[in-house]
């Protein structure tokens, strides 16, 4: 094998496994509402105020993400509580994790899809 081929196949082989480390940390919908449901986790919204007032998950604290490091002391006393983050789809959500996981809190994960896929799966959402 070539070197650059090697070379390759290592790199591609050190992405799957941040892949692998990256799914760990997320959750279905599904996962995310039976954990909020028998209050093992709390869900932080990170979208912006218009998008929260067209529907969020009920009992949700909403901290839009560019707040989100200035508003962190409100975070505190779920410091040894699992968060789960979400936004629309799912990016900003993950931003909100590495910055909640750096801040040192230590139970955060994103679900996956977000929003979009919370009700893809005909879960409910309240209005403000």
């Amino acid at each position: 094998m070539h070197t650059l081929s090697k070379f390759i196949v290592s790199l591609l082989l050190l992405m799957g496994c941040s892949f692998v480390q990256a799914s760990d940390e997320l959750v279905s919908p599904k996962e995310a509402s039976v954990l909020t449901t028998d209050k093992k986790a709390v869900i932080v919204d990170v979208r912006e105020d218009d998008e929260w007032n067209e529907g969020h998950i009920a009992g949700a604290v909403h901290i839009p993400l560019n707040q989100l490091e200035a508003r962190l002391p409100e975070l505190q006393s779920y410091k040894d509580t699992s968060i789960i983050t979400q936004c629309q789809s799912g990016k900003r959500s993950l931003k909100a994790l590495e910055l909640l996981k750096s801040a040192g809190f230590s139970k955060v994960a994103s679900m996956d899809g977000g929003i979009v896929a919370w009700r893809k799966d005909g879960l409910a959402t309240q209005q403000k």
